[in-house]
């Protein structure tokens, strides 16, 4: 069974460490198990990301959806940063190296801004709770200063989009998620 808990640095991201079997034929593992997540909702839609080394995508964030990453091959550099409003662990930013050295998956709720780098050549696989809506695709600036993240490529490649989103600073209220209480 794999072994699945909260991260330190920002509430709601579950981490998953997923056990391995492994025999002359090759090695198994389960990846995802929607019951892992309390938070988690049925996930609705799957894909895949491949980038070359020195790549950088995000930071996005959604206001209204969840991801599920999994890096399949190569090593990805993952930054997460607290955006909810309200919440415990509001302005964190949270740093974690996944895939080949550390087999790793990581749920990802709305409302905490979303990146990586492709420390090498890389696969990156990810499930999301609802269908692609372009009014819920949002960015926060990946060198915003106030997130502070230190990025492991030093000429990272991005896209236009990803150039232009905004400081935290500067994103409209509205914009801006909202921690969801628990009870």
């Amino acid at each position: 069974m794999a072994k699945v808990y909260e991260s330190e640095r920002i509430a709601d991201v579950m981490i998953v460490e997923p056990q391995s079997f492994a025999d002359d034929r090759g090695r198994f593992l389960e990846s995802y198990r929607r019951s892992w997540f309390p938070l988690g909702r049925e996930m609705v839609q799957g894909s895949r990301s491949d980038k070359t080394s020195g790549s950088l995508v995000g930071l996005h964030y959604h206001l209204h959806q969840a991801d599920y990453w999994y890096v399949l091959r190569g090593r990805a550099q993952v930054v997460l940063h607290d955006l909810r409003v309200g919440s415990e662990t509001e302005g964190r930013t949270l740093e974690i190296e996944a895939g080949d050295s550390n087999e790793i998956g990581i749920f990802i709720p709305p409302g905490v801004a979303h990146g990586f780098a492709a420390i090498t050549d890389m696969t990156l696989t990810y499930l999301v709770d609802s269908y692609y809506n372009p009014s819920d695709e949002l960015g926060v600036a990946w060198d915003d200063p106030e997130i502070g993240a230190r990025w492991a490529v030093d000429s990272p490649i991005y896209s236009p989009r990803d150039a232009k989103n905004p400081l935290r600073r500067d994103i409209k209220e509205y914009l801006l998620p909202r921690a969801v209480m628990r009870s």
